[in-house]
């Protein structure tokens, strides 16, 4: 059989013809892996559409949800060993298991914080590229975001300040509930710690709401341990050799003492004279204690050194007061009639001719000059 149409002049076949039908463009966004794939797949940009809002989408926002899950697992790794070493404290510790467990608690109550505020963060981003995801504009959430920051950096700037030392004061771990502390204007002992303000309570009862951004700086009086100071006076006539031996025995048997195992961790020591003046000479006694009981330790320490001191005959200092008179002495006989005339007992006023020197108009040359 032969063609009588030559094979070149022919029509345009069936894959030709079928390409005519199909879209000269993908009807697929940049991006849209799924989409794309099923467009080249079958040609069909319906199948396409579909398969990007059945599958891809979903696709989508199942990886956003995984990467926001490892995201926050990896910052709570590391908030978790923050909290670790803020529960073993900056200073060493002496092995106070009530120590060690407020310490712990502290840092629970830290990590706590710390991964809210994380979780929070992760939600917030995570969902609003989410909402992207689902065709949803985001450019007013991101704007009302800016301007909320922008109002927060204007008028809460205080507030986040606050903030911010409340977590460093956590994580460094400067003072707790139960401290003592002195941070400038106000000192007491710690009622409550929070982000925002430490609330103390004074010796007068006062209570005192300090923000956390204000303190400057902080004396702790109470953390892991003190120290009881006591200064002892003895007058300037006291043999100093023998009134520290006296001092070393006191403190040496308070160290021996059953009610204060535990109480007083070190023995305590003398460490000699650290002032003196015209009225007394001052000796020095510190004992190292559990915290806060350093002032009750101090007050017992005063006592029996007190009654110590006069068993021994050692006297304690007094003031001393030397009046100088100018003029004659008077007798005694003389003091007493004139205290029994009205006058003081140390003599009649002075009058100009009692001191001729004082008044210069009125002695005797300048009288003769006249």
């Amino acid at each position: 059989m032969r063609l009588t149409t030559p094979l070149g002049k022919r029509g345009p076949g069936l894959f030709t013809k079928g390409m005519q039908f199909l879209p000269l463009t993908s009807p697929c966004v940049g991006g849209q892996l799924i989409c794309d794939l099923s467009y080249r797949t079958t040609g069909s940009s319906e199948f396409a559409k579909w398969s990007n809002v059945v599958i891809g989408k979903p696709l989508a926002i199942i990886g956003l949800v995984l990467l926001g899950a490892v995201i926050r697992w990896i910052l709570h790794r590391a908030v978790s060993r923050i909290a670790h070493r803020a529960e073993k404290g900056v200073l060493p510790d002496r092995g106070d298991s009530l120590i060690a467990a407020r310490r712990k608690q502290r840092a629970a109550t830290m990590e706590g914080v710390l991964n809210s505020v994380i979780t929070l963060v992760i939600i917030a981003v995570i969902g609003t590229m989410v909402l992207s995801e689902l065709g949803v504009n985001i450019a007013p959430i991101i704007a009302s975001a800016g301007i909320i920051g922008i109002a927060l950096g204007f008028g809460a700037q205080s507030m986040v300040k606050d903030f911010l030392s409340g977590i460093f004061l956590f994580i460094e771990d400067q003072y707790g509930v139960g401290d003592v502390v002195d941070v400038g204007e106000a000192s007491g002992i710690v009622e409550a710690v929070t982000l925002r303000m430490t609330r103390l309570r004074d010796t007068n009862g006062t209570v005192w709401y300090v923000p956390n951004g204000a303190i400057l700086r902080v004396g702790n009086m109470s953390q892991n341990w003190s120290r009881a100071v006591v200064d002892v006076q003895v007058g300037p006539d006291a043999d100093l050799v023998q009134a520290q031996k006296i001092l070393r025995e006191v403190a040496h048997d308070m160290w021996e003492d059953d009610d204060y195992k535990g109480i007083i961790i070190e023995e305590p020591e003398v460490t000699g004279v650290e002032t003196m003046d015209m009225d007394a000479i001052t000796v020095r006694v510190m004992a190292k204690t559990a915290p806060l009981r350093q002032w009750a330790v101090a007050r017992t320490l005063r006592q029996r050194i007190k009654a110590r001191l006069d068993y021994e005959g050692i006297s304690m200092p007094f003031t001393q007061r030397v009046v100088w008179r100018r003029g004659e002495e008077y007798p005694d006989d003389i003091e007493s009639s004139g205290a029994a005339a009205g006058q003081p007992a140390d003599g009649p006023a002075d009058s100009p001719a009692d001191h001729p020197a004082d008044h210069p108009a009125e002695t005797p040359s300048a009288a003769g000059e006249g």
